[in-house]
């Protein structure tokens, strides 16, 4: 690490910084938000969002899908868009199939949330989800049972009523088929 330092700081005149710059394992260093594992059927280390990097993007999703954040579903999806486009083209060459299930289905989730609490009044609920083919019978259940929105966007009758497919047709970009079209295969030795 001295002689690294050495010389960058005397043939390159630039400077080093001690806090940031260190000599570990792949498994310890966080580069520019990614972070390495060892990937044991490639037998060979390999890229990913580093959980630093995660957490920040967790952060900016839950923002972009607050509740009380008094603007329309669709702003909330187009900048949601925005992100996660912006995401995957900086992570491209890290592996996380997984983990953008994983965000894809919390996106969705937050969501239906935003959209329940949009339809405001439970007659105004019932009437929606019996306009998204739900029974009358179960909308009028669902829209009167007074849990609370968490609760709700699990509910199944919500779920189907609020589909995946629903939402992509509103707008939304789906994170794991954005990742698997432009996905980089890259190998750290």
């Amino acid at each position: 690490m001295k002689s690294v330092t050495r010389f960058i700081e005397k043939k390159l005149g630039l400077k080093v910084n001690a806090e940031k710059s260190k000599v570990d394992k792949p498994k310890g260093i966080k580069y520019l938000g990614f972070g390495f594992y060892f990937d044991t059927f490639a037998k060979g280390y390999k890229a990913r969002p580093h959980s630093k990097a995660i957490a920040k993007f967790k952060v900016q999703m839950k923002k972009l899908t607050c509740r009380s954040w008094g603007v329309s579903n669709s702003y909330k999806v187009q900048k949601l868009n925005q992100l996660i486009r912006g995401w995957i083209n900086y992570f491209k060459i890290g592996s996380m199939k997984g983990l953008c299930e994983r965000l894809d289905s919390n996106i969705r989730y937050r969501l239906r949330m935003c959209i329940w609490k949009h339809w405001k009044t439970p007659r105004n609920r019932a009437k929606n989800l019996m306009k998204l083919d739900v029974p009358r019978w179960a909308a009028y259940n669902i829209a009167y049972c007074g849990n609370r929105y968490a609760r709700l966007a699990h509910n199944g009758w919500v779920h189907k009523a609020i589909s995946n497919e629903r939402l992509a047709a509103f707008g939304l970009v789906s994170m794991s088929n954005n990742y698997a079209e432009r996905r980089v295969v890259c190998e750290v030795d």
